[in-house]
Order: C-alpha cells, then sequence, then structure tokens
C-alpha cells in the first residue's frame, strides 16, 4: 500500500466527511405466534402460580434454536413447562440495518390462575396482562443484552 496514497485518501474522506459512520439499526424480535405454554396441571389444581424468566436465541428465521431458564420460578414443573413450550414460537426476527440476525432475548413466562379483569374488553388487553382461566400461561419476549451474528 502506498503511504502518500493512503494519506491522500484519508484526507479526502475526512474533508469530505464521507467517513462518517451511520448509525446502525436495530430491531427486536416480534412474536408472529401466540405462546403455548401448558400450565402443569398439578399446580393448577393446587392454586399454584410463579413465573419462569428463560432465555432463548432467536434464530435469522425467526425460530427458536436454544432456550436455557435464567431465573427459576421456584418449581420444577413450571420451569419443564416453560422450556418445552419454546419450540413451539415464531418470530420475526432481530435485524441490523434490515438484515435478519440471531439474537438472545429474555422471555417471562407467567404461570397466572387469576382470570382477565372483566371491565377491560379482549381486544384492548395488552397481551403481557392477559390471563386465562384455562390451564396455559402468557409470555412476551424482552430484550436481552446479547446479540449473535454469523
Amino acid at each position: 500500500m502506498n503511504p502518500t496514497r493512503t494519506l491522500a485518501a484519508l484526507a479526502l474522506c475526512l474533508g469530505l466527511g464521507a467517513c462518517e459512520r451511520k448509525p446502525v439499526v436495530e430491531t427486536e424480535p416480534v412474536a408472529l405466534t401466540p405462546p403455548s405454554f401448558q400450565y402443569p396441571e398439578d399446580l393448577w389444581d393446587a392454586g399454584v402460580e410463579g413465573k419462569t424468566v428463560l432465555r432463548i436465541l432467536i434464530t435469522e428465521q425467526g425460530s427458536v434454536d436454544s432456550a436455557r431458564v435464567e431465573t427459576p420460578s421456584g418449581y420444577a414443573a413450571f420451569d419443564s413447562a416453560a422450556l418445552a413450550g419454546t419450540s413451539a414460537l415464531r418470530f420475526d426476527p432481530a435485524k441490523r440495518d434490515g438484515t435478519p440476525v440471531r439474537k438472545w432475548v429474555l422471555l417471562p413466562v407467567e404461570f397466572d390462575i387469576a382470570p382477565a379483569d372483566s371491565a377491560k374488553p379482549a381486544a384492548a388487553a395488552d397481551e403481557s396482562t392477559l390471563k386465562t382461566t384455562t390451564p396455559a400461561a402468557s409470555a412476551k419476549p424482552e430484550a436481552a443484552q446479547e446479540t449473535l451474528t454469523q
């Protein structure tokens, strides 16, 4: 490499502002399928509630590649049910400058027996606060701090 050319190119770049880096635009994954976590029947019958937080790796295609318990609920059955339910989840993947990328996200899975507020229309209810009277659980992904690209 010619040092004179390198310095001239750098001077030209700095003078025209062409070397400025554009900010990277990143988007978070968006759930495409409703959560399908099954409430463990014995805990449902006993009236036990809990919350398991999972760390899941969402692929460039929007499927879940890996899942692990980040914060256990204190009940192995809740943690197992949360892990088992991740295989059916589908997402619009995270994107970096419009290109799909793999991304770790935190997914809180709430096992809650209480029904939704009957005064609130179902269509207006926030997905993260929906409760059911059937053995099921709710979940909404949250951004994690790690991002993996390949």
